[in-house]
Parts: C-alpha cells; structure tokens; sequence
C-alpha cells in the first residue's frame, strides 16, 4: 500500500496550488471555465504531454462506448484529455487527496463531469465502479506501487476479457547503484524497479498476454533535459508566481531526472498488453 503522505517526498506532488496560480497569471478567475487544452502546461504530470495520452486512443481503440479506468490519474489531464477526444467515460482513481480535490475542480471547469468521474483511494485496496473496463490507463504511477504483481493481478480483474493496459512507466535498463536507488527511493518514491525482462514476467503472471514493451528512453532522457532547462529559464517568473520554496522543490526534483536517465541506468517504456 501507497500512503498519501509518503509519496509527497516526490516534490512534483508538492505546492499542486501551483496550478490555480497558473490559471490566476493567465487572467482568469477562480470559477471560470476552462479546456484541456489551456490546461496542458499545467495538469500533465508525465511525459510527452497530450501527444503522450493521444497515443493511447488508436492502440485502445476507444470511442464513445469505451469505458476506461485510470490508474494515478494526478490533476485528471490525461482523463480529461481521453474524455474530451474520443467521448469516452473516464474513471480517474487517484491516491491524493489535494490532487484529487484540483482535479475534480478542474474537470468541473471544463465541463467534463458528465464524463470523468474522479475517485479517491489507493488502487491495492479499492473496488472501482464500473468494471469490467475496456482499458486500464496509467501515466507513470505504477513506479510508486511497490506491490506490482498485486497491482497488476488487479487491473487485469478489472479490465474485459479482450480489455487492454496501456500503461507508461520505469524500468531499469542496468543494474542500479546505491546513489541512483537512494534517489529514486527519496526523490521519485520508487522502491522496486525491474528491468525489462522482469517486467514482461509480471505482466504475464498477471495474466497478461501479446506485450508491446516499447522503450522511450531516449525520447525521454531528451524531454528531461530540456525541461530542466527550460524551468531554468523560466526562474524569475517562476519565483514571482510561486515563490522561492516551490521554485526550489521543483528545480531539485527536475535535476534528479534528469541525471537519472542521463547515467544510463533508468528507462522508460510504453507497455501495451492484452488482458
């Protein structure tokens, strides 16, 4: 089990006032309306942004009929976003609570909760409205459950008999050292990560069948450093608008990333698998 609190040591999670601040520098007023697509800078927590969601739709084959499950569903963009392209109906399962809270907001403000409906709770523990799903969805969340096997035993229950994972996540591509598990363990909230091999042995356990196990890290190793970099461009503004202890939380876990993936050991992948 995930506790609340304790995830907060990843400090992307932190200061999630952030986004109202966001909205507030762009003019708007706390009630008013908004879209996916003005949200984008703000509620994607993973990589790659909507180009990231989007490519879930074809594999997935999801439409009005779809009903779709999202596991770690953060500020609700991903939702949100598949809600918003395909018209299907979303439910966004999200462990924290002021996540959860902004994401309802904001998904409100949208017009979207006729079709996202948000739910707080811990993905070991919780039984979901609306199973079976046509899709399980996942953004980079499956890092912080340590419990895999479970997790994945889970999603396949939950999905149809011919329902798929699509799923976003870390691998290790080597041997970890202790620098980069310590930092991954403090800064990332991740405590057990398999190599790619492994992985597909979870997934398989699980019940899974036909993975597609699609290795983005070079695609991701480049998103990290650039996104590091333009956060350091952005400092000043950043510092007006958010203050100095959230410009430094977030300039701290943006490094970490970034030297992650650029020593060679951490991956990331695009995982598809038929339940």
């Amino acid at each position: 089990m995930t506790a609340a609190n304790d995830i907060k040591t990843m400090q992307l999670y932190t200061h999630v006032e952030r986004v109202q601040r966001e909205l507030a520098e762009l003019g708007l007023a706390p009630d008013a309306s908004l879209n996916p697509e003005l949200l984008e800078p703000f509620d994607q927590l993973h990589y790659g942004g909507c180009a990231a969601v989007d490519a879930a739709i074809a594999p997935l084959g999801l439409n009005a009929d779809s009903r779709v499950l999202e596991i770690g569903s953060g500020l609700g963009g991903p939702s949100r976003r598949l809600a918003a392209e395909t018209g299907c109906r979303v439910t966004a399962l999200e462990l924290q609570p002021d996540l959860h809270e902004c994401a309802e907001d904001l998904t409100r403000r949208c017009g979207l909760d006729d079709r996202v409906e948000h739910v707080c709770g811990d993905a070991l523990e919780i039984q979901p409205d609306g199973a079976p799903f046509d899709a399980v969805v996942s953004w980079l969340t499956f890092l912080h459950i340590p419990d895999r096997e479970r997790l994945l035993t889970r999603c396949r229950r939950w999905l149809k008999p011919d329902g798929e994972l699509f799923i976003e996540d870390f691998f290790a591509r080597r041997g970890l050292d202790d620098s980069e598990r310590r930092a991954l363990a403090e800064d990332v909230y991740c405590r057990d990560l398999p190599d790619a091999d492994g992985y597909r042995d979870q997934l398989r356990s699980a019940g899974f069948e036909s993975i597609d196990f699609d290795d983005l890290t070079d695609e991701w190793t480049e998103f990290v450093t650039e996104r590091e970099q333009r956060f350091a461009a952005d400092a000043d503004r950043f510092r007006r608008v958010h203050g100095e202890a959230a410009f430094e939380a977030l300039a701290h876990f943006y490094a970490t990333m970034r030297r992650l993936f650029s020593g060679g050991g951490l991956g990331g992948a695009r995982i598809v698998a038929l339940g």
